[in-house]
């Protein structure tokens, strides 16, 4: 195809995220030969490294889909995973919190959606909520217990090494430029310090926000096998200085995301977010005016919020499979059933609960390549 030296692979891994660096252990770990392919300087410095490090029950997604099957699944993977290696984590419990005639029935359809997914929740009245978050406004609130908090680099960092103690290798600053299929392989032309043509027989799409680009472009696959991507963008504030939360609690859900919702990092420092703006371009950028709306939505629930100590924190960018007026969207994990392309799997959507999830996306995509 071009005048590239020629490499050839087993098994490649475009993307070193959370949940390619995922697939990559487990493939390794069956004995493949893997090689990840990372476009930047370092390992998860895209959708992984922008989210808020939650690990969540499974509580909203509709029974059946992957999304639940794998959320749940990944969340008991990953506290394990976590448990045994002695990487940072916490459970926090979340608390879900109702105002009004209207949130408070949501409850009820929330916590029999979760019922269904396997998930127990605990339904909490104002006067118990007074004495477990006398700090909060609220009528009514579903507890949940299993939702936790994690250091997602320190999983990434362990996944990273085991990949390597199988015999994998991580190649950074190694971006796929093109993709094509034939003659039964896969041919990706890799650019970066070392350009080159690697040659290989089976091949894992695991590049995040640029996974649905990389696939519409991918010669002899068929046209139609990358669905469209909408980009939701989400600001996260921290808040400086003391606070009187120990557990993390959400607002009843948003069309594109859970509302604004105050998580925890393992220091116990509180953050906001995320809101969901939908923008046409990858733009990371935070605008700290949009305190002020947090500030709003915040007080619903907490109305001691002091907006002056509201801080911008970061952004990040969820690769959606459906629009603002869209409604739910699965993982789209697309192997040869889908495609009809034996050796190829492309990882669509990959957005919350991706990292509660990984673990078991990993099996997944392990299982569709050994069919």
């Amino acid at each position: 195809m071009t005048g590239r030296d020629i490499v050839q692979a087993d098994t490649v891994v475009i993307g070193a995220g959370i949940v390619g660096l995922a697939v990559a252990r487990t493939l390794a770990m069956q004995g493949r030969e893997v090689l990840v392919l990372e476009s930047g300087a370092h390992f998860g410095e895209g959708v992984s490294s922008r989210n808020s490090e939650v690990i969540h029950a499974g509580i909203y997604y509709p029974e059946d889909t992957l999304k639940a099957r794998l959320c749940v699944r990944g969340r008991r993977m990953l506290y394990e995973y976590c448990q045994t290696r002695g990487i940072d984590h916490r459970k926090t419990g979340k608390w879900i919190v109702a105002n009004g005639v209207s949130q408070v029935e949501r409850l009820d359809t929330i916590a029999s959606q979760a019922l269904r997914n396997g998930v127990l929740l605990q339904r909490v009245t104002r006067r118990a909520l007074r004495v477990s978050l006398p700090d909060v406004t609220a009528q009514e609130a579903l507890y949940s217990p299993e939702t936790g908090i994690v250091d997602s680099h320190g999983v990434m960092l362990s996944l990273l090494g085991e990949l390597e103690d199988y015999g994998g290798h991580l190649v950074r600053q190694a971006p796929v430029e093109r993709a094509a299929t034939c003659d039964g392989e896969h041919r990706l032309q890799v650019g970066g310090p070392a350009p080159c043509e690697l040659r290989a027989q089976r091949v894992v799409n695991a590049a995040g926000l640029g996974a649905v680009p990389l696939a519409t472009s991918w010669q002899g696959v068929p046209a139609d096998i990358a669905p469209r991507q909408w980009l939701a963008r989400g600001v996260y504030f921290s808040y400086s200085g003391r606070h009187p939360f120990r557990s993390l609690v959400y607002p009843i859900p948003e069309p594109g995301g859970l509302g604004v919702h105050l998580t925890l990092d393992l220091a116990g420092q509180a953050r906001f977010g995320p809101d969901v703006e939908w923008i046409e371009r990858v733009d990371f950028s935070v605008d700290p005016g949009r305190a002020r709306s947090f500030a709003e939505s915040i007080r619903r629930w907490w109305p001691a919020l002091d907006e002056f100590r509201l801080q911008p924190a970061y952004a990040g960018i969820r690769p959606k499979l459906a629009g603002p007026d869209g409604g739910f969207a699965d993982f789209r994990i697309a192997g040869e059933r889908r495609h009809g392309v034996a050796g190829l799997v492309h990882l669509f959507g990959i957005e919350s609960p991706g990292l509660t999830a990984a673990l078991a996306i990993a099996d997944e995509v392990a299982g569709q390549l050994a069919d």
